[in-house]
């Protein structure tokens, strides 16, 4: 049973509702947080909820809910196309990580289309906005245990 999740946020994700509303909506990373917690309340999970533009954050983080078995959900924003290291981190604490980016990436510039991350990633959401975490967390609620 699911007991909690890790909301991970990446680079300039602090910024959501002012930069690139075009692109990344308008809804705040405070907005997104809210209507998770709603949902994980609902359901008894803890919800950590987190945001760093520091690489080395993502990685401590990703590594602590991969040692506590604990699922997370990655927006690693532009560290997505760059970070060998959150993968490693991924791999390295085996962590289950579900990929999620606002924007549909393949529809975007040549450099945004490469992830890192999918390649280790449990699954991936993209495209829909703040829905995408939101389909994230329901992916994880709907998936059978692991054994």
């Amino acid at each position: 049973m699911l007991k909690a999740v890790h909301v991970l946020n990446g680079p300039n994700l602090n910024l959501l509702g002012t930069r690139e509303p075009a692109v990344y909506g308008h809804e705040t990373l405070a907005m997104i947080e809210a209507r998770l917690a709603e949902t994980c309340k609902a359901h008894g999970i803890t919800l950590h909820f987190r945001q760093s533009n520091q690489e080395g954050d993502l990685v401590t983080w990703i590594q602590n809910a991969g040692r506590a078995g604990e699922p997370v959900i990655l927006n690693a924003g532009a560290y997505s196309h760059t970070s060998i290291a959150l993968a490693d981190a991924i791999k390295g604490a085996n962590a289950r990580v579900i990929e999620v980016h606002l924007s549909n990436i393949h529809a975007r510039e040549r450099f945004r289309r490469v992830s890192r991350i999918a390649p280790v990633a449990y699954g991936v959401i993209l495209g829909f906005g703040a829905a995408s975490y939101d389909l994230a967390l329901q992916a994880l609620l709907s998936a059978k245990p692991e054994s």
